[in-house]
Parts: structure tokens; C-alpha cells; sequence
């Protein structure tokens, strides 16, 4: 055997077997988290995608690892690469490695594993380390609870078997594991990302998900190069070479349960979500409120009752290159079968097709009313998966009406009065820098009056 492979055989990148485990598994063992004095007064989170070392004003804050995989698959294959900056936070959840249902059990295992492994090396460096706890179904149970000590503080999020925006609630899969947590680790305390379920028992540390938030960190990201640039009215949208992780919305936590996290539903106090769903091989034509009014939708469903064709008759946008009317295709995205429009079709020429029947049709006033709260954006993550899924919004702020829809890879702003002011963006994150007035559009985009919202 060569030195070479001999190092290899033997090195601790591959074998990982260093710190000492309990049961069938010899998962590793978390320490124990000793808490200091005021350490989860009034606590924040911070994402470990937005660390840096040179942050001075979070230090504060716990790291979290609530986030999709791809974002900290780093801290398991180069363990030592973040250890400086980990270091000089309040403390560090261990890794939140994906536990989704759909997994083959033994990825769910691996990932324990390595959630636990990476807590324990982090902790062997100095590092306060509080476990993050994760389950998938019942065949889980026994393993995903392995490494940590009875009576530690732990850490849970709620966000994604939380009912929210379009997506149903996965509250019984949570609870049984929950349940089943305090009976088996009986935690000190539990950290709890975003709002607990009422029926959660047990000391409870609840954190603020929107306080959590880029919204009210205190220093500044310069997305300028993300600004394409001005744009006329009546011009090409230019083709640029993008990834599609700049329409991912990376700010969203992600958790166990389903990998797809429920199927889509309308909501209620969205009128725009009531045309994606009517009566299979039929076209129905829908009155939208507005803040002005309003406008007649048309949609076009398949067998599935299912839109696949919506017609707005409105212009939508101030200063937006739509037509009056102008059409969307509508693609329908499996597993959660969420609608995204795509595009608008317009028709400048005058050319308007026919919108064919193949079966009947009706018109359809609906009980529906325009009501501002409704259609506000409640945090900057809606704002982004309704960018993300094909929006388009019409909102006024200190007297001026805005549009900014989504318009293939990109989102467009336009003002109404200003059309020197129109800009393309590549991400929901760049658009949010554009400047409404003397304000950006991160700072207000939860307080600004919504006239029009199509997801």
C-alpha cells in the first residue's frame, strides 16, 4: 500500500469516526449546550448563507441551517472552512441536513449523521452547538433522535409544515415527531423558527421569522450589477445567459416532511386565485377587484379543470408593455401542481385571436371584493415567490403607481409618470433595490398600497 492511500484509508475526511456514538448507529454525540445568561433573551437568527466574516453588527445572532441543502453542503465536505466565522457568533445550530419523506431511508440516516458529526466537530473546536432535531415519518424514530443528550436545548422550525401563502399545512406529520422528541430527548428548551403550533408543548423559545430576516439586518448588499439597465417603452428585453437560482427564493427555510410541501391550494382572500381552477373543458370569465375598479379575466381549463389560457382585459402595469388584452399561458409545475403564468402575449397590432370554446361557457362575477390588506405583501419572501411565480403587481407609494411583473427570466419595473425610470432585474433580490422615491423597495414593500396582484 502506497503513503498515499494509506493517508487516504485512514484520514478522518473519509472515515469520520472520531467522536464517540451511542446505539446501533454510533451516531455522534452533541454536547450538551450550556446556556450563558440572557442567551435566548429576545433572540435572532441569522442564516449561515448570510455570514461573513466580516459581520460586526449580527454577533448576536444564532447561526441557523433552516435552508435548502446546496446552501451549506460546504460545512460537510470542508469541515474547517467556516470554523473562524462560526466561531464568532452567539452559537450555531448543527447543520439541518434535508429529512423529507420521499428520501430512501438511508440518505435520512446519512443525513442524521452528518447533522450530528458536524455539531460535534464544531463543538470539539469551541463552538457553541445547539442540535437541530428533524424527523421524517415513524421509521425514522429510531435514529433521528440518536446524538443528542437527554435534557439539551434544542432546535425546530415550523416554517414549512406551517400553512402559508398557497401551501397546506403538514401539521400532523410535525406533531407526531414533536411528540415524540419530548418523550424520547426531553429538551431543557426548544428553539422554535417561526410561530409554534398550539398544541406544542414543553419550554418553547419562540424566534421571529421575519425579524430573522434580511429586512432588519443592519447592513447593506449592493445589488447595482444586478440593475441591467433602462429600458424604453416598447423594448427588446435583452438576452442574457442566467441560472435559475436567481429566481429561487433562497431566503425561505425548508424542513422535513414533504419535499414538495403540499398541494397547491387557491386562496381565499387572493380574487386572482380564484381563475387558476374551474369546471374541467370549460372557459369562464372572471370579474378582478382592484384598488380602480377592476377588469374581466378569461380563462381556459383543461380536464384537469386546470387553467391553461388566461386572457386580462387591462393594460395592468403604468407604463407596462401590455396590450389591452393580452393573454398568459399557463404551466402547471408537478409534484404540488402550482400555476405560473408565463410571459404576456400581446396583441399592439390589434390582431386579438379568438379565445375558442370547446365546451360551455359562462361568466362568473363571484363575491369577490378588492380589499388592500389582502392583497399586500406581508413579508419580502412573498414578494419573491410571487415574482417567482410569474406575478404581476400594480402598487402606489407617496403618490406614484408602479408595475413590476415577472417577464420570462427577468422582472420588470415601470412608473407612471417616469418612463426614463423602467428597469429589468435578474432576481427578485436586485429588483428589491430599485428606489420607489426616496425609498428603496426592500424597505417598503410590505407597507406600499397593492392596486393590482395576480398570484
Amino acid at each position: 500500500m502506497t503513503e498515499e492511500n494509506y493517508n487516504y484509508r485512514t484520514s478522518q475526511a473519509l472515515l469520520r469516526n472520531q467522536f464517540p456514538g451511542k446505539g446501533k448507529w454510533e451516531i455522534p454525540i452533541i454536547p450538551r449546550f450550556e446556556p450563558y445568561p440572557g442567551d435566548f433573551d429576545d433572540l435572532l437568527l441569522i442564516g449561515f448563507d448570510k455570514t461573513h466574516l466580516e459581520d460586526q453588527n449580527h454577533l448576536d445572532r444564532m447561526v441557523h441551517f433552516f435552508l435548502y441543502d446546496y446552501r451549506f453542503e460546504r460545512v460537510w465536505k470542508s469541515p474547517d472552512s467556516d470554523i473562524e466565522k462560526l466561531s464568532r457568533y452567539r452559537a450555531a445550530f448543527s447543520p439541518d441536513f434535508s429529512m423529507y419523506l420521499e428520501m430512501a431511508p438511508v440518505m435520512q440516516l446519512y443525513n442524521v449523521f452528518r447533522n450530528r458529526w458536524c455539531g460535534a466537530y464544531w463543538a470539539s473546536k469551541g463552538i457553541r452547538v445547539i442540535p437541530t432535531v428533524n424527523w421524517g415519518d415513524e421509521s425514522t424514530f429510531d435514529f433521528c433522535f440518536e446524538g443528542i443528550e437527554r435534557g439539551s436545548t434544542v432546535a425546530v422550525s415550523t416554517y414549512m409544515a406551517s400553512e402559508h401563502g398557497n401551501r397546506r399545512d403538514q401539521k400532523d406529520w410535525f406533531m407526531a415527531g414533536y411528540n415524540e422528541m419530548l418523550r424520547r430527548i426531553e429538551p431543557e428548551k426548544i428553539i422554535c423558527y417561526n410561530t409554534p403550533f398550539s398544541e406544542m408543548q414543553g419550554d418553547i423559545v419562540y424566534v421571529d421569522y421575519e425579524r430573522s430576516s434580511w429586512k432588519y439586518m443592519s447592513y447593506e448588499r449592493s445589488y447595482a450589477s444586478e440593475d441591467l439597465e433602462s429600458f424604453k417603452i416598447g423594448g427588446q428585453t435583452p438576452f442574457v445567459h442566467d441560472i435559475i437560482s436567481s429566481f429561487i427564493d433562497v431566503s425561505l427555510v425548508k424542513g422535513g416532511g414533504s419535499a414538495y410541501g403540499g398541494q397547491w391550494k387557491p386562496n381565499p382572500n387572493k380574487p386572482n386565485d380564484a381563475i387558476y381552477l374551474g369546471p374541467p373543458n370549460t372557459i369562464k370569465r372572471v370579474f378582478i377587484p382592484t384598488q380602480k375598479g377592476g377588469y374581466w379575466a378569461i380563462a381556459k381549463y383543461d380536464t384537469n379543470g386546470r387553467a391553461v389560457l388566461i386572457r386580462h382585459e387591462t393594460i395592468h402595469a403604468p407604463n407596462g408593455i401590455h396590450s389591452n388584452p393580452h393573454d398568459h399561458i399557463v404551466e402547471w409545475f408537478p409534484p404540488t401542481f402550482y400555476p405560473k403564468p408565463g410571459p404576456p402575449i400581446n396583441y399592439f397590432d390589434g390582431n386579438i385571436p379568438e379565445f375558442k370554446y370547446y365546451g360551455r361557457k359562462g361568466e362568473n362575477l363571484m363575491n369577490l371584493q378588492y380589499n388592500a390588506e389582502n392583497y399586500s405583501f406581508k413579508t419580502i419572501s412573498d414578494f419573491k415567490t410571487c415574482m417567482r411565480q410569474g406575478g404581476e403587481v400594480v402598487f402606489s407609494w407617496e403618490g406614484r403607481e408602479y408595475g413590476i411583473w415577472a417577464e420570462g427570466e427577468y422582472i420588470r419595473i415601470t412608473c407612471s409618470d417616469d418612463a426614463e425610470k423602467t428597469r429589468l432585474f435578474r432576481t427578485s433580490d436586485a429588483a428589491l433595490e430599485y428606489m420607489v422615491g426616496g425609498d428603496r423597495l426592500r424597505d417598503v414593500i410590505t407597507q406600499v398600497t397593492v392596486c393590482d396582484r395576480t398570484i
